[in-house]
């Protein structure tokens, strides 16, 4: 039998199929094979290395964004619309550690008012009280340490960015002029405001989950992680899931197991479970796909947050940044005051656009750049499933800027940028944005028009196997036995921050509610 990355072969029949060994993934996997009665298969479409030195050094530098350059072998691509206007290409990490492997390393948690949200889908054990011992136990927070807040033991890594850099302090006094308050610690659930980023980051290395939670494990005889198996679709019997298809060097065979946990993240998920024929029947139905259960939620609506990215030229050369790409970050909320944890992010990047898309920290000349997003949990995306054929990608429409609403956001989001880059404090280190130009942040019509023609996302994309409608509290698929959902497909709407802290978080719970037999 074929070795395989972590082990001696494939078991005859594991107890869990673990589909994706990305942020949520690895994290199950590992927690499931705690229980040396468990044997758990995880299936990975990309590499699998056995060791941290088998990753390239771009893969581990916490300088580069490698989802940022275009067509990295470690990403899937996937063609989508932003507006009826606008193409983009959007990115899911195809590597051990999924997504986690390619983004930026920012590692914020959810906010309570995000629980509170989800609690109603997902029940009281989504509340945030529940979820906080989960939250510790994934993370060694090297800031803080374990307190009631932070853990100290967990295979997660924290350190939050350091804003001694020129610009970074710069930002700081910026924000402090306005008004802003601080927020030493955004994982502590206190008023949103200015601080240091929490990041998977140690030392300069990104510390992804496959690296954290799966390499760790990999001398467990009752784990085996396969990489580059693709998932095709789940084999469903007598309305129970059986095992997958699996295609592996042009192959394609099915495995069989006792579970299967679908964590190949919110694109892919929902497209594997509707060629499984778990989705809308009138839907599955017109692909020629036999329909095993109608499931309108599946697949149905997605939610992600809209991105522009507003450049600065340095007044004099900066130094490159000695531990992460990330700066600091100002949280508030809009002027509607619906979101007071903060909905609008303005994330600081002390490596140039050009360097984050080129692979480089270095651009000499190069301005430098705040991510401006608008972080409502909207769920304004469309994906449909358009063939029975694995290989042809969803159609992805995610409706961004769709509403007065949407527009006025992001108007703030850019406008509370340009006056922080217009003070006496910032301007110390900044001869001012390259664009817009004052007219256009003057115009609501013309900034518009600027806003579309530089839209992007920030690749958060949540909500297409939902909690309530969809799932139960720990991810199992209604109406299917044997068969869990375990990444932010679950999540119904996307959170006030970015998802990976909350994608770890996910693979936490949903292993914890298997292990115990919770119901």
């Amino acid at each position: 039998m074929r070795r395989t990355e972590h082990g001696h072969g494939r078991p005859h029949r594991p107890d869990v199929i673990v589909v994706g060994a990305g942020g949520s993934g690895a994290v199950l996997a590992a927690r499931l094979s705690e229980d040396p009665g468990r044997t758990v298969l995880v299936l990975e479409a990309g590499p699998a290395p056995r060791h941290p030195s088998a990753f390239a050094p771009g893969l581990l530098d916490a300088r580069l964004v490698p989802g940022a350059q275009p067509g990295h072998t470690a990403v899937q691509q996937y063609a989508a619309h932003l507006t009826p206007t606008r193409p983009y290409t959007v990115v899911r990490g195809r590597w051990l550690g999924g997504s986690t492997t390619v983004n930026g390393g920012y590692f914020v948690r959810a906010r309570r008012e995000d629980f509170d949200r989800w609690s109603a889908g997902g029940g009281a054990a989504w509340s945030y009280d529940r979820m906080l011992p989960f939250l510790r136990a994934l993370e060694t927070d090297l800031d803080h340490g374990a307190d009631a807040l932070h853990g100290g033991r967990g295979p997660v890594g924290v350190r939050r960015t350091d804003l001694h850099h020129p610009a970074a302090a710069a930002f700081r006094t910026a924000a402090r002029r306005l008004g802003f308050p601080e927020e030493p610690d955004k994982n502590a659930q206190g008023a949103p405001g200015f601080g240091p980023v929490p990041t998977n980051t140690v030392d300069g290395v990104r510390v992804n989950t496959g690296i954290g939670y799966l390499l760790g494990a990999s001398g467990r005889p009752n784990l085996l992680v396969e990489g580059d198996s693709t998932v095709l679709g789940v084999v469903v019997e007598r309305g129970r899931a059986t095992g997958v298809e699996v295609e592996r060097h042009g192959r394609r065979g099915v495995v069989r197991g006792g579970e299967v946990v679908l964590c190949a993240g919110a694109l892919r998920t929902p497209q594997l479970l509707h060629l499984s024929g778990i989705g809308p029947r009138r839907e599955l139905e017109a692909l020629g796909v036999s329909v095993v259960r109608d499931a309108p939620a599946v697949g149905a609506r997605f939610g992600d947050h809209p991105q522009v990215v507003l450049e600065w030229m340095p007044r004099r050369p900066v130094p490159e940044p000695a531990g992460s790409w990330l700066g600091g970050a100002l949280h508030l909320p809009s002027s509607d005051g619906a979101h007071p944890a903060g909905d609008l992010e303005i994330l600081q990047s002390l490596v140039p656009l050009a360097g984050l898309t080129g692979g480089t920290v270095s651009v000499p000349g190069a301005p430098l750049a705040f991510l401006v997003s608008v972080q409502t949990p909207r769920l304004s995306g469309r994906m449909r499933t358009r063939s029975a054929d694995p290989a042809t990608p969803p159609r992805l429409d995610y409706g961004y800027l769709s509403t007065a609403g949407d527009r006025r956001r992001l108007r703030e989001a850019v406008r509370v940028t340009a006056g922080l880059v217009g003070t006496g404090d910032f301007g110390e280190v900044s001869g001012g944005f390259t664009e817009p130009v004052a007219r256009v942040l003057d115009d609501d019509r013309l900034l518009d028009e600027w806003i579309l023609g530089h839209l992007g996302t920030c690749h958060h994309t949540c909500g297409t196997v939902p909690l309530g409608p969809a799932v139960d509290p720990y991810g199992r698929v209604h109406g299917v036995d044997a068969l869990r959902v375990a990444d932010t497909s679950i999540l119904p709407t996307p959170p006030l921050r970015g998802p990976a802290a909350t994608a770890v978080l996910i693979g936490e719970v949903v292993a914890d509610a298997m292990r115990r037999g919770l119901t």
